[in-house]
This record gives C-alpha cells, structure tokens and sequence, in this order.
C-alpha cells in the first residue's frame, strides 16, 4: 500500500508517494516548473484562482503514480496540506465565485481591527487566542462588505485545502485546525466561534461540516478520479495548514518540539500544551494537528518575512549574482562569531507581526571600513536572521513553548554551517536536519487518518535525522553576547 500527500502551496502545488510500511518515497513531482500566478488587482492584494491549483494538483498526482510505476488500485489514503489563512467562496454547485484571497493579501486588515475594537480584546483574545487580524474570517468579513453581490451567492466558505479537497470528494467540509488558523475557533467553549458570527452577520449556514483533522474526510469521487488519474473510492484522511503539516512532517508533535523553516520567510512553530496568548499578538496560537485525540496540543507560530530574501538580495546585491549560494555560506564562515560587531537587523520584506506591525526595514550597524569586508557582510546576514527568529522564539517561551529540540528540513538557509550553529549555540537547543517536506507530511498523515499507523513509531518509519547540531560550548557564550547586543541594536532602533 501507498499513501499520497499533496502540499498546496502559493508557488507550485507538490505530491508525493510513501510506502506504507517502509516510510520511503516511491516518487515526488511538483506543479507548475514555474511559480504559480499571484495576482495583486490592488495594492495589498493577493489572489489566485482555485481553478490553478486543481489542474496543479492533477498533473502532480498522474506524475508521481507514473513515476513510481505503482497501480492506482494500490493507493490506500490522501493527505492534504495547504497555504494557510486563505479563503475560497463558493456557491450550491461548488463553483467558485471569486479567486481565493490568498495569506499574503492585507486588504483585510482594517475589518480584523474594527472587529477587535468592537467586541474588545479582553473577550477576544481568551477565545480566539490571536486578533482577527487579517486572517480568514476578516476576509470573509472583507468580501461581504466590499462584494454584497458575491457574499449574497455564497454557499460555503472554505479554506484552500478545503477546496482541494471538495474537487476530489464533493464533500464541504473542515477542521477544527483549519477553523483555529482562520480565527473561526472559540477555544473556551471548543467550538466555532458563535460570537465572531454574529459580528459578522455570517449566516451559520456557510459553516461546512466540521470533521476531526485525521478522519475520513470524503472518497475520491469518479469524476475527479479520471482527472487525477486515481482509482474510485480513495479516502481522503487527512488535511492542514502547511505550517502545521511541516511540523508534523518533522514529528514535531509534543510539548518542548520545535519545527522551524528558512525559505523566503522564516518561520518558528513550537508545540505546547497550555492554551495561552500572546497579548499583543506578535506570535499567533492554533489548534495543532495532533493523531493523539485525548492529548490537546497547541501550536504557537512566529513569522519574520526576509530570510532567504535578504540572503538572495545580497547574492544579487552585492555580489552582483556571481557567487552561489554554497560559496556564499564558505565566506561567512570566514568570519568570527558577531561577524566583529557588524549587525544585520534582517527587516526589509514589509511590516513585521512580531514587532507589532512596525516596519523597521533592513539595517547594518557597526560598519568600520577597516575591519569589515564581504565575509562579514554575509555572516552578519545569516546571524540577523538567526537572531530575528530567536527574538521571535523568546516570546514563545511567554506563551508556554520551551526550546529543546529544533526540527528542520534539510534546506535552505539550513544549508549553511554558520546558520544552523548560530541557531543552536544562541537558542541552547539541539538543531536535527531531515530530508523531508509538506508533501511527504501529509502522506504519513493520511496513513493515521486511515488507522493504519497507530502510533508515532509506525508512522514516522524512515524518518531519520540527517544531520544534529549541539551547541558548542566554545562558541555559544561569544554567540549569546552577540545576540545581546544585536537586541540592544533593534530595540534602540524600534
């Protein structure tokens, strides 16, 4: 048996096959070679049609079942992870009546605010756990008072693996993860918010059902089946936001786990089992994707928005593209720890979330023209970002999330020896690298959602650390000082 997992995501729409007893990857393929359409009708939107992802999400599947040279009839179960905070409106046939707005549209944001000042943050935030933001449910709000003519046709709201889900089922429905990610949850009373509801003027009625995160969620319907090139009746067991899915993909499954991410974004999400909030929302909390249904888990996300973009900046920058990435990572290892007081203060990429929406842009302090040259250039970026997220990850301690183990995929910024040690030897965690992704997440996923894995030995199979880095006791001091007085820099700075 196999199981397939699809990871949606705003660039390309990615599938792969695991071998059910064995964990190991049959075949992986990914869709469209080039990024995906965003369309920004307006400054701060972002848009995509959902139309794009399902004929991404088809090619993905007829590639990785040909590449693996397996028969249809031999996949047992689907998993889907998908762009988190996304909203897709549809009518009674599941047509969709606009293109989905999508994580990084910010047209919302003033709807998020005005709901918050309304209902007052003394009640919002012991429910909801975060502002509303620009999340799903002001987006909602945003369509039904900017498109009435729209929101008058909507049968269903939904999140984008909700979609993609629907496409292959025609079964509406959601998660109580999806609901939390999209600030639809009420965390007191365990069930959707009512109250949120009623201030939006949102009929229940566009609520799908709600089904456990690992459950069958729906059968691949024929129609769908013939487009995918899947056999009839597959269940679907399995759907999260990618964030989530990626910590789960990394076993990040219980309190003092943390999974973290270094592509165009960074992103730190850690594991705790304390329902707790960050009062001034610069870290967010959601329900976690656990298998284990009796042990609640919750996860606390923080975001910086220019990691690998600053570093492909200077690549371009600077070195004016005539250096790779690997060489870029041997100069900064030519540099000392705190790159000899040279400090990036990594915030060029838009307003930052975790410092309350400021936007401070990107900042090199301490130059001397004598001292500093291109190898501490590129260190001082790569520690930046590795200070960024760990600025980020002390505000998470605050809200129940301790910092032992750091998980990450085996990518990336992850690539760079000066990197994954900084992360280390400042955090005091050990830092394992694995070889995986979203797409081979949701795969194990669905193999729990199906009963097949009944525990996390089973489903982690061939899941193994390539790579572990404990502190260095020789260099986490001079580390932690640099740290210091990079914080000194930013908060004076702010």
């Amino acid at each position: 048996m196999y199981f397939l997992g699809f990871d949606l995501g705003s660039s390309s729409v990615k599938a792969c096959l695991i071998h059910a007893d064995t964990g190991a990857v049959a075949a992986s393929a990914f869709y469209p070679e080039r990024e995906m359409t965003i369309a920004a009708p307006k400054p701060g939107f972002a848009e995509q049609q959902p139309q794009m992802w399902w004929e991404n999400a088809c090619l993905a599947s007829q590639a990785v079942i040909k590449k693996a040279n397996v028969s249809p009839e031999e996949v047992g179960a689907i998993g889907i992870s998908y762009q988190m905070h996304g909203l897709v409106v549809v009518d009674e046939n599941l047509n969709v009546l606009r293109p989905s707005i999508i994580w990084c549209d910010s047209r919302a944001v003033e709807v998020g605010n005005r709901a918050m000042d309304a209902l007052g943050e003394e009640y919002v935030l012991p429910h909801l756990l975060n502002s509303p933001g620009n999340f799903t449910a002001s987006k909602l709000g945003w369509v039904k008072e900017n498109e009435p003519e729209v929101y008058a046709k909507v049968h269903k709201f939904m999140l984008p693996g909700d979609y993609l889900a629907a496409r292959m089922t025609s079964e509406v429905v959601t998660t109580p993860s999806g609901l939390s990610e999209g600030i639809f949850w009420d965390f007191v009373n365990q069930r959707p918010a009512d109250f949120l509801f009623d201030h939006f003027g949102f009929d229940q009625s566009i609520l799908p059902d709600v089904l456990p995160t690992f459950a069958e969620q729906g059968k691949v319907t024929a129609a769908a089946a013939a487009e995918l090139g899947l056999r009839v009746g597959i269940p679907v067991t399995y759907r999260a936001g990618d964030q989530p899915n990626n910590a789960f993909s990394l076993n990040v499954l219980e309190p003092g786990e943390v999974a973290a991410t270094a592509g165009t974004s960074g992103v730190v999400y850690g594991v705790s089992d304390q329902i707790k909030f960050d009062p001034k929302s610069r870290v967010n909390t959601f329900l976690h994707v656990n298998p284990i249904a009796s042990s609640a888990r919750y996860g606390v996300l923080l975001c910086v928005n220019g990691t690998g973009s600053l570093n492909g900046w200077l690549r371009n920058a600077l070195f004016q593209g005539n250096i790779s990435y690997p060489e870029m990572n041997t100069l900064a290892a030519q540099a000392p720890v705190g790159s000899d007081g040279l400090f990036c203060l990594p915030f060029g990429n838009g307003a930052e979330r975790m410092l309350e929406n400021q936007d401070p842009g990107n900042t090199f302090k301490g130059l001397q023209f004598s001292r500093h040259g291109l190898s501490h250039f590129t260190r001082a970026s790569q520690e930046g970002i590795v200070f960024a997220l760990y600025y980020g990850m002390e505000i998470m301690e605050t809200v129940g999330v301790s910092l032992k183990n750091i998980r990450a995929g085996e990518a990336n910024m992850f690539l760079s020896p000066v990197f994954r040690e900084t992360f280390a030897n400042v955090s005091g965690a050990t830092v394992e690298l694995y070889n995986t992704d979203g797409a081979q997440g949701a795969a194990r996923a669905a193999g729990f959602g199906l009963g097949y894995y009944k525990n996390r030995s089973e489903a982690f199979t061939g899941l193994t650390a390539l790579r572990t880095i404990e502190p260095d006791a020789n260099l986490a001091q001079a580390t932690r000082d640099a740290y210091g007085a990079w914080k000194a820099s930013l908060e004076k700075n702010l």
